[in-house]
């Protein structure tokens, strides 16, 4: 027994003279905000070497630096004016509370189809410049109740009907990578501003592919959940059967935190119901470096070599997918071709395989203005459109022009339910592959053409692979793949089935962590301030040394009674 004892004193001594001897800073390491994760965050917070409120007038000063003078992104159209107040509330909260969720005092921007009660929500149209919904949408509260700041809204294109970001009172968005390229759309704002680090993440929404293309074109992991995952209710519709909203971010861990808090149940959005029982209690719990090992991937091959436009690949974007499929191997995932029967039928040559828009668009938009009551600005996209103020392009006034002809209700029309078949075709027979093959997800790029310069439209029509998830629902994860020899950031897509985010993040995760993609736009370097060493809480050379100390010599008189 006494040489048990022996052997503990000897340990807490050694213990001891290491803690006491460490140099201060041994525990503080450099803040850096252009990679810092919301764990990085955190833990600045916890040790007093940052508050929300300098985290929020940080990326204030690069909004102020970037999105407003010289090359502007042009990727906001509202700043809170009370982010600021907000957060010094938030901190004041944390020091005698403690913090509410990881979220607590982190910067959010919001796209702006997103209701926010204290802000205008636009859909990015002069016609609803001025708008402010009576209510949050239940994403917007959701990020509220977990301690998030909502920094402002981003620049969209006018009613998420096209992909380049242009829109009547927000402008044209640019690419923080290539200032003369679109970033993507419709929720472009959101990934040129989380790309430019002017927070710390943003949401979208995507009905085709409105997440995906801005995060594969700004270098981020953007997450399109399954349909029923997150609450659309206080979004401003597309059309409901594919619109989805969720995380963009600067990495796989901040979207994680992100799904966590977006992801649930509301009563007024009965789809989402469907996620009862199946949101795990944290999807960061799925951070596996390990997570592609014995992992079964099936790569879509007809959508690496050309997109869904029958639009061969770009030979630099199709390098890059064929080296992530390299590298997603390395790291021990079985990676080989795959088919799906009757592809080409279910996403080009079928007249009705995305028809839904035309059938359905016009009442989705009126139900969400009569949703607002005596606080709607219109009572029907017939009177908007009359207002002259929506945006005086085929792809936007002429399209909803076009749609707003529509007569027969959903219910009515046989093309409508033509367009809902197509749909089930589709996920059944993708589900069948996943199932036959033992499929842990497909891979294809999310865009095989690079972006276009602005002003010029994509070749051959609708650009990119995104439509397999926005048909059947199911989730999808875009993440960095690299760039190409000229600059410009490629993204690979991970396509699971229902529910199977927590899949797609391991998976995703995993990927990154071998490949380290990420980085900051030369458009937009970092500003004074934005880096400095932390503190080190508590410093082992005082507080702990000393206790452990006092401890040794408790343990030494005990020995002594004992002898």
């Amino acid at each position: 027994m006494l040489k048990n004892f022996n052997r503990a004193i000897f340990s807490v001594t050694a213990f001891a003279l290491t803690l006491s001897v460490l140099p201060a800073n041994v525990l503080a390491g450099t803040f850096k905000l252009e990679d810092a994760t919301i764990a990085d965050i955190n833990q600045a917070f916890d040790d007093g070497s940052l508050t929300s409120a300098q985290l929020t007038q940080l990326y204030l000063n690069r909004i102020n630096a970037y999105d407003k003078q010289g090359p502007s992104i042009n990727s906001i159209i509202t700043i809170n004016p009370k982010a600021l107040e907000t957060a010094f509330s938030l901190d004041l909260e944390r020091q005698t509370k403690g913090a509410r969720s990881p979220l607590h005092g982190i910067p959010v921007l919001l796209k702006d189809n997103y209701d926010t009660s204290d802000l205008p929500t636009t859909a990015g149209s002069l016609a609803l410049f001025d708008f402010i919904p009576p209510n949050d949408a239940f994403q917007t509260k959701k990020l509220r109740d977990a301690g998030a700041i909502i920094l402002g809204k981003t620049n969209m294109h006018e009613f998420a009907l096209d992909v380049t970001t242009l829109s009547s009172l927000g402008g044209q968005t640019l690419n923080p990578y290539a200032l003369d390229r679109v970033p993507g759309g419709s929720s472009g704002g959101s990934g040129a501003a989380i790309a430019a680090n002017f927070a710390t993440l943003g949401t979208a929404t995507d009905t085709a592919i409105s997440i995906r293309g801005p995060a594969s074109i700004n270098n981020l992991v953007g997450i399109r959940p399954t349909i029923g995952l997150t609450s659309r209710n206080g979004i401003i519709p597309l059309l409901s059967t594919q619109d989805t909203g969720g995380p963009i971010a600067r990495n796989v861990t901040d979207a994680a935190y992100m799904l966590d808090v977006l992801a649930g149940y509301d009563p007024l959005d009965p789809v989402t119901a469907n996620s009862i029982g199946k949101i795990p209690t944290s999807y960061t719990n799925f951070l596996n470096p390990d997570g592609l090992k014995g992992k079964r991937i099936g790569v879509i091959r007809e959508l690496v070599e050309a997109d869904m436009a029958k639009n061969p690949a770009d030979p630099d974007v199709l390098g890059l997918t064929n080296a992530a499929i390299e590298d997603m191997k390395a790291k021990g995932a079985d990676v080989f071709d795959v088919k799906i029967p009757n592809l080409d039928f279910f996403v080009r040559t079928n007249p009705f395989a995305d028809s839904g828009y035309e059938y359905r668009t016009k009442f989705d938009i009126n139900n969400y203005l009569a949703s607002l009551g005596d606080k709607a600005p219109y009572k029907s996209l017939t009177e908007l459109l009359d207002s002259g103020k929506v945006l005086p392009t085929d792809s936007v006034e002429g399209y909803l022009r076009f749609v707003d002809q529509t007569t027969l209700t959903p219910d009515q029309n046989p093309n409508y339910q033509l367009y809902l078949q197509n749909k089930e075709e589709l996920k059944t027979t993708l589900q069948n592959v996943i199932n036959e093959q033992k499929l842990d997800a497909f891979l294809y790029p999310t865009m095989t053409l690079k972006p276009s310069i602005i002003g010029a439209p994509y070749p051959g029509g609708y650009p990119g692979n995104s439509l397999l998830s926005s048909f059947t629902g199911f989730p999808a994860m875009v993440l960095p793949a690299g760039f190409t020899p000229d600059g410009l950031p490629v993204g690979v897509e991970l396509l699971g089935s229902e529910f199977s985010e927590p899949t797609l993040i391991s998976l995703g995760y995993s990927y990154e962590q071998a490949t380290k993609y990420r980085r900051l736009p030369n458009s937009t370097p970092a500003l004074k301030g934005e880096v400095f060493e932390r503190k080190s809480v508590p410093e082992p050379n005082s507080f702990l040394g000393l206790l452990m100390l006092g401890f040794l010599g408790v343990a030494c008189k005990l020995k002594r009674k004992f002898n």
